[in-house]
């Protein structure tokens, strides 16, 4: 059974270095690659950081049912396919996504056993530090962002998990836990479960 983490924060908060390092420590994990309308960044690459399309290809995909949840952030599509699923299914790996609230709380109604973690920063003022020592945002673009994590961070009681990145290393012990601690109650719950179901079967 493959396991679904659902990893959301507020932009600048430090998630993708977490889940980057929770990966690199973690086996059996695949990261779950988002696809958006919006243009790439930075060194950002086609299928490792996003799938980039253009916004009527995923308006065509979104009518099909073909995503697990998208939402629109900041006037920009982003989702999550269903074949990302199916490949960690297939693979026998667990899955992790970066996503947002919003998708969160879709994914979370058609994926209920997955297990849902927020990060945020210790403060607006670190937050507020953090955003602009990526130098990628203007003025108002850090401003936005900061009014959208003050929203986002009122949905925290959504969540199984709460994490507040004050230092990296730490953080990600944490993560490494939640991931190692679910895998152990599912596989414990599995072998339990799994003599009784036969008894059922051999009725």
């Amino acid at each position: 059974m493959t396991n679904v983490f659902i990893v959301s924060a507020p932009s600048g908060s430090g998630k993708s270095t977490l889940v980057e390092k929770l990966m690199q420590r973690v086996p059996n994990l695949r990261f779950s690659v988002s696809y958006t309308t919006r243009q790439p960044r930075g060194c950002e690459q086609h299928g490792r950081d996003y799938f980039f399309i253009p916004r009527d290809e995923f308006a065509e995909r979104m009518e099909r049912g073909e995503f697990l949840e998208w939402a629109d952030v900041f006037g920009n599509y982003y989702g999550t396919h269903q074949s990302e699923l199916e490949r960690a299914e297939t693979e026998g790996l667990d899955l992790i996504l970066d996503i947002d609230v919003q998708g969160a709380r879709q994914l979370k109604k058609t994926i209920p056993a997955a297990v849902t973690i927020f990060i945020l920063a210790p403060s607006r003022q670190v937050l507020e530090q953090r955003l602009r020592a990526r130098s990628q945002d203007s003025e108002e673009v850090i401003e936005r962002r900061l009014r959208e994590a003050a929203e986002e961070i009122r949905n925290y009681s959504q969540y199984d998990y709460v994490l507040v990145n004050r230092e990296v290393d730490a953080s990600v012990d944490r993560l490494v836990s939640i991931v190692n601690a679910t895998r152990s109650r599912r596989e414990r719950m599995e072998r339990e479960i799994r003599p009784i179901l036969e008894t059922f079967n051999h009725a």
